[in-house]
């Protein structure tokens, strides 16, 4: 029998609405010996069962994924596992001859919190947020095996630097399954080197697929900076669209290292392109360069509700050094992956942004994440990745 989590009376409406987190607060008691990562069942004040979760000793205390009284067990993963599965085939990701890297499961989009998992052609990359999911790698292995059978050769864990610091739980990136075969992966056909090692995320930022190819549109024929580029994502597809210069910009060197490679893998050598290891603020303020197309791409800059003050101000001051920065008709493709900052703050940001570079500035289209990251309807921080494209007058 599991320990029972019991939740003070009218703290339940949230699992009622589906909502897969319990805050420490909500609790009236514990029946029943709980540890850190244990799978627990959570109960109202009158003992009717709400879901079943994993416990924790922060300030999210549970984590639900299920909702309904069920028998965990290997069955019940590879159920899971099998459904994300089905939902990205029906989306054309599975067996796509253009498109062979996608996310196969996005925690609590997919009834599965604390867990992300993303597919690199051949090799599945685990990485865990949670003790709960932690202590499932077995589990998980075992139901990727099942799920994917021969289309899978590989299974990686990159989990050391996302998971809570829990005494006694000692977590390395490592291989745990099979061995690796492919050299790069696709997207819309084009290739791109996958470092899950050592790159960030889980080696790829799969959420802007549809917004890299997004970009295509506006780039034949202009002159395209590329800030935090990463592994240069955005500079291929410009490049791709027949841009007529592409600049890349990234503060660490590792980064413009796997860029170059992105860009030779794909073009060979081009004086198309040119690479940058500089603070994309430093650029912005020195280059004499004139683009036609700006993408503003920074990793988030605030992960918590208290520091949310100041991610708005580094929003506002990058967009408006942009917005000042772009010629005359440009078009800057504008990004906030910060989970704090929702849609309609970071729209208010941009607004500010071009009020205080002092032009005009039009809205041509809004975006998102893609629907492998899909968030779940009754989990809202789920929707993370939030974008505008914008015109410069």
């Amino acid at each position: 029998m599991l320990p029972k989590v019991i939740l003070s009376s009218g703290k339940d409406q949230s699992p009622r609405r589906f909502h897969p987190w319990i805050f420490s607060g909500a609790i009236k008691k514990i029946k029943g010996e709980v540890a850190e990562g244990m799978i627990v069942e959570v109960v109202s004040n009158h003992d009717e069962p709400l879901g079943i979760g994993h416990y924790s000793e922060g300030s999210i205390a549970v984590r639900i994924f299920s909702f309904e009284p069920i028998e965990i067990n290997q069955d019940f993963w590879d159920n899971r596992i099998h459904k994300a599965y089905e939902f990205r085939k029906e989306a054309g990701l599975i067996n796509n001859p253009e498109t062979n890297t996608y996310r196969l499961i996005h925690a609590e989009g997919d009834g599965l919190p604390g867990l992300i998992i993303d597919v690199y052609d051949d090799t599945a990359v685990i990485q865990t947020h949670s003790t709960g999911m932690h202590l499932m790698k077995t589990e998980l292995v075992n139901a990727l095996k099942n799920v994917f059978g021969s289309q899978l050769k590989a299974i990686y864990d990159k989990s050391a630097d996302t998971m809570p610091d829990v005494k006694g739980v000692e977590i390395s990136n490592q291989l745990l399954w099979g061995k690796p075969d492919s050299e790069f992966v696709l997207e819309h056909g084009l290739k791109f080197k996958i470092d899950w090692e050592q790159g960030q995320k889980t080696g790829f930022f799969i959420d802007q697929r549809q917004n890299r190819k997004l970009l295509q549109k506006y780039c034949t024929g202009k002159k395209v900076l590329n800030t935090f580029c990463y592994s240069g994502g955005f500079s291929v597809y410009a490049l791709a669209a027949d841009a007529q210069l592409v600049h890349s910009v990234d503060s660490s060197k590792k980064a413009i290292l796997l860029t170059d490679e992105n860009i030779a893998l794909n073009f060979g050598a081009t004086e198309k392109h040119a690479s940058f290891a500089v603070d994309t603020f430093s650029f912005l303020d020195q280059s004499e360069e004139k683009y036609d197309v700006i993408i503003l791409d920074p990793p988030a800059f605030a992960k918590h509700h208290h520091v949310k003050h100041n991610a708005v101000q580094g929003y506002k001051r990058l967009n408006a050094e942009a917005i000042r920065k772009i010629n005359p008709g440009g078009v800057i493709f504008t990004f906030s992956c910060s989970q704090a900052v929702d849609k309609y703050l970071f729209h208010h940001t941009v607004m500010a942004a071009a009020i205080q570079a002092g032009r005009a500035v039009r809205v041509l289209e809004y975006m998102s994440q893609p629907c492998d990251h899909a968030p779940s309807i009754f989990h809202p921080e789920g929707e993370y990745l939030k974008g505008m494209v914008i015109k410069v007058c």
